[in-house]
């Protein structure tokens, strides 16, 4: 069968992520290493994904600000595990203007240095947590909840458009409470939104847990994530949430008093996600055609194609297509008007077709002559392209049947493709691997796609657990993270030996 792109997932999965992202019209290099320019259908999606987001961001009663791009060094030096953690990766303003090399260039002016370098935000806790020392001054002020939408710069030396770059936008939330318990129920709420934010918007299965000692964010006293299985079978950390403890309330001098009059530090939490979530959208669901959108997230979910032929049929299947497009923009799926695009653009129809195949658009009508004359539609849905025989599953119908189980159909996308990756997800998850030796088989032995394997280990931490983690890394492994609200498993921890408390789940990730 041929497909609409040059490379397939099983010939080559990074170059076809890469082909995905071009021919879906989703991004490019920009000129700068690491950074890339986010398209119209790209940014799109993104646009979505921030809304609903939103949406439920400030369910939870927290509250957007906006805090500054450029942070005193000074503020990172306070944290030294937060600033050691970042430090190869923070990118450094030190002049505020350029002069004349006379030689037709320009290099920082000597007489612009500044007193104290700036910091690029890698992350915003330093700089919130001085905000919050200002804003915190009684236990009335409690709990402190907010969040930004921002980008961040961290200076990656292997890059891959949304994976991985050095300049990125996501949202941080940055809360702070009276004690422990609160925090940690906050960390949880964020935690169980990108869960679910993820399941039943991005139709992407998550495992959310939380992650090893050695993978904590630096400064956190515990950090928790939501972890997804890619079609290639690596794990990727979708989603993040830090209980900080009282650390970074030391440092930056947050403090409230409490209801007997004594100062108290407070309790921090932090949370985010980033455009990381399209690099897994496309990972989770392209196909060897391209990209295949989730309906909540697509920007158009759907497409009207006119087929013109240049004669005196054309003015009747353009009023057609602009009928039908207000009719399906009166339906709602999801509580939302359906958002409905006509490609009326002066190119062949079959490119726009396969145009819009690439970009993943839900459901992509195509009109014509004889659509016209008997009222119909033929109209392709993206998640089942193909029929039995290998052909085009197009679909004709009258028009009125059509608009009539538009809503339908649109929600039975949306769970088709959550249901389709939870089944290749749950497939490829290995239990019952016994040693460390048929741990490293299992990745090794010609297995193009191993998937996940599920352990029970003993927890070890310190230096037993950095042995642990030398060992995984020499197969290129890495522990994801301990499952919520599994059983505790019987048996041995294969690393250590010792009696296994708990599960964990080891892959090659991104």
């Amino acid at each position: 069968m041929k497909h609409a792109l040059s490379v397939t997932r099983s010939d080559d999965f990074a170059a076809w992520y890469q082909e995905v992202i071009a021919e879906a019209d989703m991004a490019e290099e920009s000129g700068v290493r690491g950074c890339m320019v986010i398209k119209p259908w790209g940014y799109g999606i993104w646009e979505r994904i921030q809304a609903l987001m939103d949406a439920r961001i400030k369910a939870a009663g927290v509250q957007n600000c906006y805090f500054p791009l450029f942070i005193p060094l000074s503020y990172f030096a306070k944290e030294a595990e937060h600033v050691e953690g970042f430090a190869k990766e923070m990118a450094v303003v030190t002049h505020h203007r350029l002069v004349s090399d006379g030689k037709g260039g320009l290099v920082p002016d000597p007489e612009a240095k500044l007193e104290e370098p700036l910091v690029v935000r890698p992350t915003s806790e330093t700089v919130i947590g001085a905000a919050m020392a200002r804003w915190i001054q009684s236990w009335r002020d409690l709990p402190l909840l907010t969040n930004q939408w921002a980008n961040v710069v961290r200076w990656e030396m292997r890059t891959r458009m949304f994976l991985r770059t050095s300049e990125f936008l996501w949202q941080e939330g940055h809360t702070a409470h009276a004690d422990k318990a609160d925090a940690m129920a906050e960390m949880l709420r964020a935690l169980e939104m990108y869960r679910s934010f993820s399941e039943d918007v991005l139709a992407m299965p998550v495992v959310a847990g939380e992650k090893p000692e050695n993978e904590r964010f630096p400064g956190a006293v515990s950090t928790y994530s939501i972890e997804a299985m890619m079609q290639d079978g690596k794990a990727l950390q979708a989603g993040t949430s830090h209980y900080l403890g009282t650390g970074f309330a030391e440092s930056a001098g947050i403090r409230y008093q409490d209801k007997e009059g004594q100062q108290t530090l407070c309790h921090t939490t932090s949370w985010g996600v980033s455009t990381r979530l399209i690099g897994g959208l496309i990972m989770t669901h392209g196909d060897d055609d391209g990209l295949r959108v989730p309906p909540l997230v697509a920007p158009h979910q759907i497409v009207i194609v006119p087929m013109l032929r240049d004669n005196e049929e054309d003015d009747a299947v353009i009023a057609y297509c602009r009928e039908l497009t207000a009719e399906l923009a009166k339906v709602r799926a999801f509580d939302e008007p359906l958002r409905v695009h006509y490609d009326g653009r002066a190119i062949k129809a079959a490119n726009k077709r396969w145009g819009w195949v690439k970009k993943g658009a839900p459901v992509i009508i195509e009109i014509g002559g004889r659509d016209v004359a008997g009222g119909n539609v033929s109209w392709l849905r993206r998640d089942a392209l193909y029929n039995e025989s290998g052909k085009l599953a197009s679909t004709i119908e009258p028009k009125g049947d059509l608009v009539a189980r538009a809503s339908a159909l649109i929600e039975e996308i949306q769970a088709s493709l959550h249901k389709e990756a939870t089944t290749r997800r749950d497939a490829n998850i290995t239990r019952g691997i016994a040693s460390l030796d048929a741990l490293a088989a299992h990745f090794t032995d010609g297995n193009k796609y191993p998937g996940w394997v599920e352990l029970g280990w003993s927890r070890p931490a310190g230096a037993e657990l950095e042995e642990v983690v030398t060992k995984l890394k020499a197969h290129k492994l890495t522990i994801r993270n301990t499952p919520m609200d599994v059983a505790t498993p019987s048996g041995q921890c294969i690393f250590t030996g010792k009696p296994a408390v708990e599960t964990i789940y080891v892959a090659r990730s991104y």
